[in-house]
């Protein structure tokens, strides 16, 4: 399956995440934490529905992602709503032009699709870059948990008269990882029958020590680690793992 077939197909998948919990948990972050300015920068953004939601609350945002394809979706989503979102083509492990922001997001666990240490740590250091003093940097990954318990060795299907999926998932060859098999089976109106696309995907999360360890070695004071868009410390079966950050 191409990207560009995919890119069309992931707001189906996605069609329940819980994106205006994403808007709720950053507006009260930023309000505790005092950030009064709203520049605010979407890192692997995708199809742009976090960025349409933010900019309708009144940010001013940037879109970043590294498919071309997802940023044509979230470009014509933008233009529908009669928003002015600049969005770029870029790998958040090398922002480069974007000037700087009050708060930088990576969310929807973005941050797993990242294969390797080396990403991830040239990923917090282009974030910390682009933050103004006191900027905020806010970001979402599985839990090694929801990896291992919820993920690994698990099918997971959906069927509607447009388009149908079958998900399996896999252990990965690298710690905390996992690999997704996705088969979609989209309806062509004008023959009736339905195309199959084909899609893998892998990710990989971390401890939580270690991605505290790394924003320790960027610069950034680690201001809040939560779960599962609650104010409260991560249990065992926590599934999604909010780290706040400020830039020293």
């Amino acid at each position: 399956m191409s990207y560009e077939h995919f890119a069309y197909l992931y707001d189906e998948l996605m069609q329940d995440a819980p994106y205006d919990e994403w808007v709720r948990f950053v507006k009260e972050k930023l309000q505790t934490y005092q950030v009064d300015g709203k520049n605010l920068l979407d890192l692997a953004c995708g199809t742009g529905e976090l960025s349409v939601r933010f900019a309708k609350e009144g940010f001013s945002v940037t879109g970043v992602d590294l498919s071309a394809d997802m940023l044509a979706v979230a470009q014509a989503k933008a233009q529908e709503e009669g928003l002015q979102i600049p969005f770029f083509e870029q790998n958040m492990a090398n922002l480069e032009g974007h000037g700087e922001f009050d708060v930088i997001g990576i969310f929807c666990d973005s941050l797993n699709y990242l294969r390797s240490d080396e990403d991830v740590l040239h990923t917090f250091t282009s974030t910390y870059e682009h933050l103004k003093e006191s900027g905020i940097f806010i970001f979402d990954v599985h839990s090694t948990y929801k990896i291992s318990d919820v993920f690994i060795d698990q099918t997971f299907a959906s069927t509607d008269d447009y388009v149908s999926y079958i998900w399996n998932s896999f252990s990965g060859e690298l710690p905390d990882s996992v690999e997704h098999e996705l088969s979609f089976f989209v309806l062509d109106e004008q023959t009736g029958k339905y195309d199959r696309f084909d899609e893998l995907h892998y990710q990989r999360t971390y401890p939580i020590q270690q991605y505290s360890d790394w924003l320790a070695e960027t610069g950034f004071e680690l201001l809040e680690i939560c779960a599962d868009f609650e104010t409260k410390e991560p249990q065992l079966n926590s599934e999604r793992i909010f780290f706040i950050a400020r830039k020293a």
